[in-house]
């Protein structure tokens, strides 16, 4: 191994202590580095290239169903801010503001978004007039700021990256649809390309977000068995047209309001990739977002030959539209393997002298490590089954997880012995509706309420808190 290259830095055992595993990945695996600027991270680049992944997958998705991506200004005028007021309310502890323009101080202060509903809103009053306008589907990408008091890299920082659709239709019907489509846009791209299962539901009327009527949810479990929020979908009906009056012409010749949406998803969904997925050797990423598939790691490289086959395998991998890195560095194989490991490269190829004589390779597996012998004259529908059982294999691992801990539980005391007992996961029991009810749990467990599910399963008929007729299941749990 070459004197000047680091040794493969060891990774907390997450049994052993979670928080600090986690931020070991990070680190280690060179996601992030920590800025001058505090609160914020910088992205290196191979956490940005899984950002980028993640950015072109969703993005056909939601082009795909129509929606076109357009950009906002990044500062919104705090008399546009006010104009809905519980908006406004549920942001204003987390708004960064601009007071001063060089050495000139502002006539009106503006804020750096933390989102862009008003933004949104202003314009919507600009380009809608008629019901040919509608419906306006339209997404952006761009960077927030919230400014939160305690952060940590990917799940909550001072400035993320994310993307928040918004829409305007012309019925409150029309609306929904939206809201619950989106959802499932979410869903699936959770399952299939992050081979991360969740669990779809509707928030509390006091978890909504600020200014929506209704607010839906995907829930998704990590493996310390706390919950994490991996997307939302907002339903507002005509509250944000009224308050930014905007009207449009519709077909009986009256003048109405539109009815709006809002949904998102952030980089925190790069801390639950590395939370359901990651072991005690690093990351392991799901294929569909991973910047290298394969890793090509020539054995014994100086013999003759060596470099040149694993050079010509690279470029049939590539052809056959797969990411592919050869490291021909002169580091050890065993430091290769282990670095690698580390990125959580779905597969690692090692070619060498004995292999290109019997016209193999061997391929091995990041989540279960086994070996696979393949001949190269199969070489490409060897990979690509291999990445699709990879896929398959840690999306049935986070399914598991999700069974194992999850608990049925008839009141508090209930709740407390199964978290004491089996350690942190959802919590499914019954719900009266009343907020005191829900405070209640949250003040007692530490487990609040994550999501209505859809599915209308009943395990009882009592509120886990007070004893009364319950009206809904609700998943509870400790969260992100």
């Amino acid at each position: 191994m070459a004197n000047n290259k680091k040794l493969v830095e060891e990774i907390t055992s997450r049994d052993e202590d979670f928080a600090k595993w986690y931020t070991d990945i990070v680190k280690k695996a060179e996601l992030i580095e920590y800025s001058g600027v505090k609160g914020c991270m910088v992205i290196r680049p191979y956490g940005y290239a899984i950002w980028e992944n993640i950015q072109k997958l969703l993005d056909k998705r939601f082009k795909d169903t129509g929606h076109e991506n357009v950009y906002m200004p990044m500062f919104i005028p705090e008399s546009l801010l006010n104009k809905e007021k519980d908006h406004v309310f549920g942001f204003a502890p987390e708004v960064a503001w601009v007071t001063h323009g060089g050495n000139e101080p502002l006539s009106e202060r503006m804020c750096v978004r933390p989102t862009s509903e008003c933004l949104f809103c202003e314009h919507y009053s600009n380009v809608i007039k008629s019901y040919r306008d509608l419906p306006k589907l339209y997404n952006q990408w761009c960077s927030v700021v919230r400014w939160e008091k305690t952060t940590r890299p990917f799940l909550r920082s001072r400035e993320f990256l994310w993307q928040e659709g918004h829409t305007a239709h012309a019925t409150a019907d029309e609306a929904i649809a939206e809201t619950e489509k989106m959802l499932d846009v979410y869903a699936d791209f959770c399952a299939e390309d992050l081979n991360m299962p969740v669990i779809k539901g509707k928030k509390t009327e006091s978890d909504k977000f600020a200014g929506a009527v209704s607010t839906y949810c995907i829930e998704a479990l990590m493996h310390d068995g706390k919950a994490l929020q991996a997307g939302t979908t907002h339903y507002f009906g005509d509250g944000f047209a009224k308050a930014f009056d905007i009207t449009f012409t519709d077909k009986d010749n009256t003048l109405k309001h539109p009815h709006q949406t809002s949904w998102g998803v952030s980089t925190r969904l790069i801390g639950g990739i590395i939370m359901a997925h990651g072991d005690d050797s690093g990351l392991v990423l799901p294929p569909a977002i991973a910047p290298v598939q394969v890793v090509i790691i020539p054995v014994a490289q100086h013999k003759e030959g060596v470099l040149d086959k694993a050079n010509e395998l690279k470029t049939r991998l590539e052809r056959a539209g797969i990411r592919v890195k050869l490291d021909d560095t002169d580091n050890s194989a065993g430091w290769k393997f282990a670095e690698y490991e580390m990125k959580g490269v779905p597969l690692r190829l090692e070619i060498g002298p004995k292999d290109i004589e019997q016209n193999q390779c061997v391929i091995v597996r990041r989540d279960t490590r086994e070996k696979a012998f393949t001949t190269l004259d199969e070489l490409e529908q060897s990979v690509e089954q291999l990445l699709l059982a990879l896929a398959a294999g840690i999306y049935q691992k986070s399914l598991d997880n999700i069974n194992a801990k999850t608990y049925t539980c008839g009141n508090i005391d209930e709740i407390i012995n199964s978290l004491s007992k089996n350690g942190d996961g959802f919590i499914k029991a019954m719900w009266c509706g009343d907020e005191a009810c829900e405070d209640e749990v949250k003040e007692k467990t530490g487990a609040g309420s994550r999501c209505i599910p859809f599915d209308g399963e009943n395990v009882g008929d009592k509120c886990v808190c007070c004893g009364k007729p319950a009206k809904m299941l609700v998943y509870w749990g400790k969260a992100y």
